[in-house]
């Protein structure tokens, strides 16, 4: 087993506001559009970890995370999971992780590049941990980069500094991570 954690774009911060589009953390968590790399490399069993993205004056937090229990491509992924199909909103939002329409051909709202390497390996999740509650939030925010750097023994002074965009986990680290957020929501 084994996993990865990465940060989302600048702005993509779910604890000021913005709307999380990808991965989507629900009863059935997804990540379908974001990070083709690591969806290739994942295998089921293995984890995903995603950090909020820069927002100035706020500190990053490691928003969720999630087991792999499946890969598909886009077009299934349009059948299977309808509500997931990237549309955009009244206000020129975005919603959605699935960036193909019922012929599996790229949307016209979809910003993402390289199209054809984003349709494979939509990755369908189980056993989620998110942060979600303005109290959890905040406490992450105060102990994510500590647990960043406890977790790869490193001493920066930022997020970025320890992670970059992604990292790999090793098993004890995914074991370590999943410790550390379920006892910010109370379960330990």
């Amino acid at each position: 087993m084994k996993g990865y954690i990465y940060t989302m774009f600048q702005g993509a911060d779910p604890g000021t506001g913005w709307v999380m589009t990808d991965p989507i953390y629900t009863p059935i968590p997804t990540l379908g559009a974001c990070m083709p790399n690591i969806r290739r490399a994942v295998e089921t069993g293995d984890y995903i970890f995603s950090i909020s993205g820069r927002v100035d004056g706020t500190n990053q937090y490691i928003v969720g995370g999630f087991q792999v229990a499946d890969k598909i491509n886009a077009l299934m992924a349009y059948s299977k999971f309808p509500q997931n199909r990237m549309k955009q909103m009244n206000d020129g939002s975005l919603r959605g992780n699935i960036i193909v329409d019922k012929d599996g051909n790229k949307l016209d709202i979809d910003y993402h590049s390289n199209h054809k390497k984003r349709i494979e390996n939509y990755i369908i999740g189980k056993n989620e941990v998110v942060i979600s509650k303005p109290d959890e939030i905040k406490r992450g925010r105060k102990e994510t980069l500590p647990m960043l750097n406890n977790l790869f023994n490193t001493k920066e002074d930022s997020v970025y500094r320890v992670v970059s965009r992604w990292r790999k986990l090793n098993e004890q680290q995914i074991h370590d991570l999943i410790s550390w957020m379920n006892s910010i929501k109370g379960k330990n």
